[in-house]
């Protein structure tokens, strides 16, 4: 188990791939972050679909992490991409049966791939959370936000509850990536079908009917970032989200165990 996950890790600490995606994360936290204190007087919003985030908002014990949290969906499909393509790949490049000759037990060399990108998951929500609230300090004194609250023990609790948050919802993100490597096999296939209902599929059916969302799986994931919306409760996000990805990873288990390992 030891040697698949520093095998897994060894791939992960690519620079491209590493300074690639962390790269990627860190635009989306500044750019959600910035947009959210320069344009907290403006009529279209400064937040998610418009909405609109005050200073009675901010000034909160809450207020350091808001824009961490809105970002955390943007994690997750980050983390998403990175765990299908790091997955499906072994079955592109072939490089599964050889690992399979070292160790036979595909379930342990699963376990480890798992292990291995979840600590990469940590790592990235680690340093965007660093980065977020270093922005939302620096931009406060331009937003007229109040940061009292912020750094009490009130406000260390909101930020210990959102990295909690924010770190499932992006673990999860990435397990149902790893799920549609394992079912589709293709990067190309799992990547583009992942980021496709999440971001267009799902809003698609919720402007059809609001209620959709309610039990659409990105949805759920994302509100566990956010802490619960007005529309879906944490509770209710975080049982079915995790329901979705316990019986997803069950039944890719059971197909990564018995099928052949040809693409």
């Amino acid at each position: 188990m030891i040697r698949v996950i520093f095998a897994e890790w060894r791939k992960l600490r690519r620079p491209t791939l590493f300074f690639g995606t962390l790269g990627a994360a860190l635009f989306f936290t500044g750019l959600t972050t910035t947009f959210l204190y320069l344009m907290i007087d403006s009529e279209q919003g400064n937040s998610d679909r418009g909405r609109r985030v005050g200073r009675e908002v901010l000034n909160l014990a809450g207020g350091s992490v808001y824009g961490f949290a809105s970002v955390g969906g943007l994690l997750g499909i980050i983390a998403l991409c990175v765990f299908a393509a790091q997955t499906s790949q072994e079955y592109t490049y072939g490089t599964l049966r050889n690992l399979l000759v070292r160790q036979p037990g595909r379930l342990r060399i699963l376990m480890g791939k798992l292990i291995a990108m979840k600590f990469f998951a940590l790592i990235l929500v680690v340093i965007t959370a660093i980065v977020s609230v270093s922005l939302s300090v620096a931009l406060s004194d331009r937003a007229k936000v109040t940061t009292d609250l912020w750094f009490t023990s009130d406000g260390f609790h909101e930020i210990g509850k959102t990295f909690l948050n924010v770190t499932i919802s992006v673990i999860y993100y990435g397990i149902v990536g790893m799920i549609l490597g394992l079912l589709l096999r293709s990067p190309i296939s799992a990547i583009s079908i992942g980021v496709l209902w999440i971001l267009i599929i799902e809003n698609l059916l919720g402007a059809v009917k609001p209620v959709f969302l309610d039990w659409m799986p990105g949805s759920q994931l994302t509100t566990i970032a956010q802490g619960g919306s007005a529309d879906i409760s944490y509770l209710h996000a975080l049982t079915l989200g995790t329901s979705y990805v316990i019986v997803g990873a069950i039944v890719a288990a059971f197909l990564f165990v018995r099928r052949d390992v040809a693409n």
